[in-house]
């Protein structure tokens, strides 16, 4: 498995019961969609976030690190390595901003 099903599950219940949520493997994890735009998921190095530009530098500032997959940031998106992600508060704040980030964009 390339992701940490323990992770998973702790994000489907940051994220709780949202009409709308989905889960589709991709970037070899597991990403958790709202109608069809991406809010979050869990990688085999921990997990990552969506806040958008404009909140992303409150995600970073909140204890987030920019998302790199190939050494250069992908703008609006931020990751937690594991042992970030035991932080309760600080998933919390970072769903909060990815799942209004989400529902701001319209459905695919």
């Amino acid at each position: 498995m390339a992701y940490s099903e323990d992770m998973a599950e702790i994000m489907r219940s940051d994220l709780g019961m949202e009409p709308g949520l989905t889960e589709k493997k991709m970037f070899g994890g597991l990403c958790f969609l709202f109608h069809g735009n991406m809010v979050c998921g869990v990688t085999k190095d921990g997990a990552m976030y969506r806040p958008g530009k404009d909140r992303e530098a409150e995600a970073l500032a909140a204890g987030a690190q920019p998302l790199s997959f190939t050494g250069r940031p992908m703008g609006g998106m931020v990751e937690l390595d594991v042992g970030s992600f035991e932080d309760a508060n600080l998933r919390a704040t970072l769903t909060e901003f990815s799942l209004v980030n989400a529902a701001s964009l319209p459905p695919k």
